[in-house]
C-alpha cells in the first residue's frame, strides 16, 4: 500500500453469497439495492403463457421475473469482495441453484409473511446442504403482520438460523442483513461448499 491506496498487485478475498426465496419476494430488489455496480440482471417479461405456473397473488404489480441470476458486488475493504448471486424463484428455474450454491459461504433467505410457504424451499435447500442461511423478513410497506417468533415457529427453524426483518429497497437494510449472514457463517466456522464457480 503506498500512500493510502489499495495495493495493485492484491487480489481482494472473493466471498460468494446468495439470495434466494420465492417468486416476487424481492431477490432482484435486495440485490440491486445493496450493490456498488451496476446489477446485471437476466429478467423477462411475464406472460400469459406463465400465467397457470407463475402465482402473482400479493405481487400483481410484478412484470418481469429472474430466469437466471442476478448479480451485484460490495467491496469491503481493500482486501475482501461479496460477489452477490440472486436466484430464480420459480420452481422451473431452481435447476440453476446447484450452480449458483457452488461455493457460496451462505444465503439469505428472503421472506414474505403475505406468503410465507414460498420460502419453504429454499430453507430446505440450504439446511440439506448444510449451508449457513439467514431468513430476512422483507417488511413489504413496513408490514410485519407476525413476530419473529411467529415466523421462526411456522418456517420450523433451528434455534441458531437467524431471522430479521429488512426492506429489501433499502441499502442500509440489505447491508445489515448481509453483516447477520456472514456473522453466522463465521460462528459456524463455515467455509465455502465446493468451489467458487
Amino acid at each position: 500500500m503506498i500512500l493510502g491506496r489499495p495495493d495493485p498487485r492484491r487480489v481482494p478475498t472473493a466471498i460468494k453469497i446468495l439470495v434466494a426465496g420465492g417468486f416476487g419476494v424481492g431477490k432482484t430488489t435486495m440485490v440491486s439495492a445493496v450493490s456498488e455496480t451496476r446489477t446485471l440482471r437476466t429478467e423477462e417479461t411475464l406472460t400469459h403463457a406463465g400465467a397457470d405456473v407463475d402465482d402473482l397473488a400479493g405481487v400483481e404489480a410484478k412484470r418481469t421475473t429472474t430466469v437466471a441470476m442476478d448479480f451485484g458486488r460490495i467491496t469491503i475493504r481493500d482486501d475482501y469482495m461479496l460477489y452477490l448471486f440472486g436466484t430464480p424463484g420459480q420452481e422451473r428455474f431452481w435447476f440453476v441453484w446447484d450452480e449458483l450454491a457452488m461455493g457460496a459461504l451462505g444465503a439469505v433467505v428472503l421472506a414474505d409473511t403475505r406468503r410465507l410457504a414460498d420460502c419453504f424451499p429454499a430453507v430446505d435447500y440450504f439446511e440439506k446442504r448444510g449451508q449457513p442461511f439467514v431468513v430476512a423478513l422483507n417488511c413489504f410497506d413496513g408490514l410485519m403482520p407476525f413476530t419473529i417468533g411467529e415466523v421462526r415457529d411456522a418456517i420450523g427453524l433451528d434455534p441458531d438460523t437467524p431471522v430479521v426483518r429488512c426492506d429489501a429497497r433499502r441499502r442500509d437494510s440489505g447491508k445489515e442483513v448481509l453483516i447477520t449472514l456472514v456473522e453466522h457463517a463465521m460462528n459456524r466456522g463455515a467455509t465455502p461448499v465446493g468451489t467458487m464457480s
